[in-house]
């Protein structure tokens, strides 16, 4: 008798941008090598993400079932994203980017309102969700400290 393997569903973690997912690089490689057709996520995933400033780096997290069928979450912007647009830090070739050795220099400060309302953001976050403000508090002030944006009290 031959076994039959059971296969499982696959996950697949991306950050794109808010209504930028197109077949190219990231998304279709990555879901591609998975048997997903590529344009399907890309409309569904830019739909959903219509309302969200364009450009904003989105983590998704895409299921991909045995049959080829797929599933996926939005979460929110990444924490150094919300710090780095709260302390007005300007791009540079591109991209927005925190200081090159953190601790020693900073590129921008916050308060602790910004501090507060980041936190916010994150704890609607179902993952999230049973954690205390408190605690998300610290965690934001901490990828703020790695990321090189000072916190003002």
């Amino acid at each position: 008798m031959a076994r039959r393997a059971i296969q499982k569903d696959v996950i697949v973690k991306l950050i794109v941008g808010a209504g930028q997912a197109s077949p190219s690089p990231p998304v279709g490689p990555a879901l591609g090598s998975k048997g997903v057709k590529s344009i399907d996520f890309c409309k569904e995933f830019n739909a959903r993400t219509a309302h969200m400033e364009p450009g904003t780096p989105v983590p998704a997290r895409v299921t991909v079932r045995p049959d080829r069928s797929f599933t996926f979450e939005l979460r929110t912007p990444t924490t150094s994203y919300l710090l780095l647009q709260a302390a007005g830090v300007k791009e540079s070739k591109g991209k927005v980017r925190g200081a090159r050795s953190p601790g020693k220099e900073a590129v921008g400060s916050i308060s602790l309102k910004h501090v507060y309302d980041i936190a916010r953001i994150k704890q609607s976050e179902l993952r999230l969700s049973g954690l205390t403000l408190e605690g998300l508090c610290r965690s934001v002030i901490a990828q703020a400290k790695t990321v090189g944006i000072a916190v003002q009290p």
